[in-house]
Formats: C-alpha cells, sequence, structure tokens
C-alpha cells in the first residue's frame, strides 16, 4: 500500500513537514529562536503594560521587594538573638524609616533655604551655558532661543493640573504605606511563603526552583546593599569635592548624585552634570572644569574599583546590556522602571544561568 499522503498536498508535491526538512539548518534555527524571542518580548512587553496600568501597586511591590533584600541581614541577626520574628520585622521597619527620617530632617534643616537658590544657580548655568555655545559653535542664538522656547511650551503644556497633582500625591502616599505593610510581612513571613510555594513544586523540579530561587536571592540582596554602598560612596566623594572647591548647594548635590546611584550610568551621568552646571554657574568655568575632573575621578574609582570588589561576579551585567535595561525600563515605566530595570535583569539572568547549570550537571545539557 502506498503511504498516507499528509492533508492538503497532492501526490509529488512535498508536504509542510518535508518543506521545513529541506530548509537549511540556519534557516530554521534563526525562526525558532526569532519566534521565541518575539514571544518572550511580546509577553514583557504586556507585562510592562499591566505594571504600568497598576502603577502605584507594582512601585509598591518592587519597592517592599527591594527594601526586604537590603534589611534581610538585619532581620537574620536579629533572629539569631533569639528576637521574635515579629519583633525583629517591626525593629527592621522602624530602623528603616529611623534612617531615612533622620537624613531627611538633616538635610531639610541644613538646605531648606537654599533650594530657591538651586534653581536660580541652575539658570544661570544654563545662561552662561548658552553663551558658551553660541560662541564656539555654528549656532545662532535665535536657533537656540527658539529650541529653549520650544522646550519651555512642551514643559507647560505637560504640567499637571491641581486635581491630578492631588490624585498622584494620593497615590505616592498609598504606595508607600501599602510598601511599608508589605514590608512587614515580608520579612516576617517571607521565608515561610517561599517554602510554601516550593510545597506546591513536583519533586523533580522542587530542587531546581529552590536553587535559582536561593540565588535570585541572594543577587538581588547583593544588588541593593552594593548599589546602596557606591551610591554613597559617589555622593560623598562628590560632596567633598564641591565643598573643596567651595560650589555652593554641596548637600543637595550630593543628595541628588545619592539618588542618581540608583540608576546605573544615566544616573550618574545627569547628577554630574548638575553638579557641574550648578559650578559653572556660581564660580565660572575654571570651577566647572575642576568639577567635572572630579566627578570624572570620583566615578572611574567607582566603575572599576569599588563596583567590581563590592558587586562581585554574581550580579555583574555588561555595561551595553545596562544600557538597554534602563532604558527599557524608562520607556516602559518611567523614573520607576529605571529604578528597578537593572536588578530584575540581574536576577532573571542569575535564575536563568542556575536553572541551565543545573541541566548540564544532570547530563540534559551538554557542559561548556
Amino acid at each position: 500500500m502506498a503511504a498516507a499522503e499528509e492533508p492538503g498536498t497532492t501526490s509529488g508535491e512535498p508536504g509542510p513537514r518535508q518543506s521545513w526538512a529541506t530548509l537549511p539548518w540556519l534557516v530554521r534555527t534563526t525562526v525558532l529562536w526569532s519566534a521565541c524571542l518575539v514571544v518572550v518580548a511580546a509577553g514583557l512587553y504586556l507585562l510592562g503594560r499591566v505594571a504600568v496600568l497598576l502603577a502605584p501597586l507594582a512601585i509598591a511591590l518592587a519597592a517592599t521587594i527591594f527594601l526586604t533584600a537590603l534589611l534581610d541581614p538585619v532581620q537574620l541577626r536579629l533572629r539569631r538573638l533569639r528576637v521574635p520574628a515579629a519583633l525583629a520585622a517591626l525593629c527592621s521597619v522602624l530602623l528603616l524609616l529611623g534612617i531615612l527620617v533622620g537624613v531627611g530632617a538633616l538635610v531639610w534643616n541644613l538646605t531648606a533655604s537654599q533650594f530657591d537658590q538651586l534653581s536660580q544657580e541652575l539658570t544661570q548655568g544654563v545662561e552662561r551655558s548658552r553663551d558658551f555655545v553660541t560662541s564656539t559653535l555654528p549656532v545662532s542664538e535665535a536657533q537656540l532661543d527658539r529650541l529653549v522656547e520650544q522646550a519651555r511650551k512642551g514643559l507647560s503644556g505637560s504640567s499637571p493640573d491641581p486635581v491630578a497633582g492631588a490624585r498622584t500625591a494620593t497615590e505616592v502616599f498609598g504606595s508607600a504605606l501599602l510598601a511599608l505593610v508589605l514590608l512587614f510581612f515580608l520579612i516576617k513571613d517571607g521565608r515561610s511563603m517561599w517554602h510554601w510555594v516550593l510545597s506546591r513544586v513536583s519533586g523533580a523540579n522542587r530542587p531546581v526552583l529552590a536553587e535559582a530561587g536561593r540565588n535570585g536571592w541572594q543577587t538581588l540582596g547583593a544588588y541593593s546593599r552594593g548599589t546602596m554602598f557606591i551610591a554613597a560612596v559617589d555622593a560623598i566623594g562628590i560632596g567633598l569635592a564641591l565643598v573643596v572647591l567651595r560650589v555652593p548647594l554641596a548637600l543637595p548635590l550630593a543628595l541628588i548624585t545619592f539618588l542618581g546611584g540608583f540608576v546605573p550610568i544615566i544616573g550618574a551621568t545627569v547628577a554630574g552634570a548638575v553638579a557641574v552646571l550648578v559650578a559653572l554657574a556660581a564660580n565660572g568655568p575654571t570651577t566647572a572644569l575642576l568639577t567635572l575632573a572630579a566627578v570624572i575621578a570620583v566615578q572611574q574609582i567607582e566603575g572599576n574599583l569599588l563596583e567590581p570588589l563590592v558587586m562581585k561576579r554574581q550580579v555583574r551585567l555588561h555595561p551595553a546590556v545596562i544600557l538597554v535595561a534602563v532604558t527599557a525600563g524608562t520607556l516602559i515605566g518611567g523614573i520607576a522602571g529605571a529604578f528597578v530595570s537593572v536588578p530584575i535583569t540581574a536576577v532573571l539572568w542569575r535564575v536563568i544561568d542556575t536553572v541551565q547549570q543545573r541541566r548540564a550537571n544532570a547530563g540534559l545539557l551538554p557542559a561548556e
């Protein structure tokens, strides 16, 4: 008997399977990988859009997980001292609140009267930069004035109305309150929650999931603590340089540098540009150039010495990957997306790498 022909084919014509088999290996591999990338990209995009729609909840969850990883060593130390779980979690949260309130009160008391001056210094810095650009580049003052006017119109047109501002303030307050409550429960019951999840996984996959989760959590903890340490070093170094150069508003600029340190590469660049702009407005181009040199020196020491030493290999990502992650996070979630994009990328990479290593050790993948 003749072999049964595939549906939709006539005698002598190859079916879909035969046509697929006749394609070169490179074409088939490219098609399969492209389809996988499209599916993954679509899933990540949909996840990002859902996170944007539920922005207050997403921001609260991201902040809670980040702070839980940051405070986990404190909670473990208290538990080793036989402090009850609820009291250890409460002490960890109160420690965080004390640090935030203390630093905020200190900065406010020392610089509250200088914030108006900061805007004036930035305006003067922009004017001096404008004069420098028109004197050194082939750009006329009329062209620059047009660009500045367009930017001002765009900013004024996009400024929120009072109702939207009140709604945003309410969402921020609600997110902060929700993050504090979730932080207490995650510190207190996070490990029991994770064990409950593992108990619902089949026996064959449980060890892999347990190791991947453990490595991912260690990566997030190392990233959160390392980023805070590096941001503090950047802020102290640049702040001391501003004090030595007698640049006004050194403390607010150091605070901006500290916050910018949580957005790799881009945040440090923006914070350094603001410091140089204020130095230019206050003390002229010589001080601005010295400030720029100090900013570059501190950032080079941080990038080439501190970051490899503090972050180590488990959270090392290529700068190109970091830039792509920060850009994608900014496009999807704005400033909040820029903050959380790199730790999410580092944790996902660590989890995927752990799963691949376990499969390779089990003989399911060829070891490299």
